[in-house]
């Protein structure tokens, strides 16, 4: 999926992604670093989103080092659920889950047979 400038016509970034399972996975979204304050990022994880929710899924994931935008990962409801170490460089690999049902990310429903 690609965003693109509609005064201009320009690419100005796009979203790779798959479902699978229920699952939304998140390869590799980007934008443009002149745009990168003007929303497309948000439009475009919405809209992947709003995709895989119409495919059945309910969750997804995605990873961010921490050089690139685990906050705007959080921004947008993404809850951390582990880290990668050793990243070239000191960085890591952050890894993050949100549930796409309106359940809080990485929170089980009540299971009323659980003891």
């Amino acid at each position: 999926m690609k965003a693109v400038d509609p005064a201009t016509g320009e690419v100005v970034g796009g979203i790779t992604a798959w479902t699978w399972a229920g699952l939304l996975g998140i390869d590799m979204l980007w934008v443009h670093e002149e745009h990168r304050r003007d929303g497309w990022g948000g439009r475009l994880l919405r809209a992947a989103e709003e995709e895989a929710r119409r495919r059945g899924c309910d969750r997804a994931t995605v990873s961010s080092f921490t050089f690139q935008a685990p906050d705007f990962y959080r921004r947008h409801g993404y809850v951390e659920t582990g880290r990668t170490l050793g990243i070239p460089g000191g960085a890591e690999d952050v890894h993050f889950h949100k549930s796409l049902t309106g359940n809080p990310a990485g929170e089980e429903q009540e299971n009323p047979h659980r003891n």
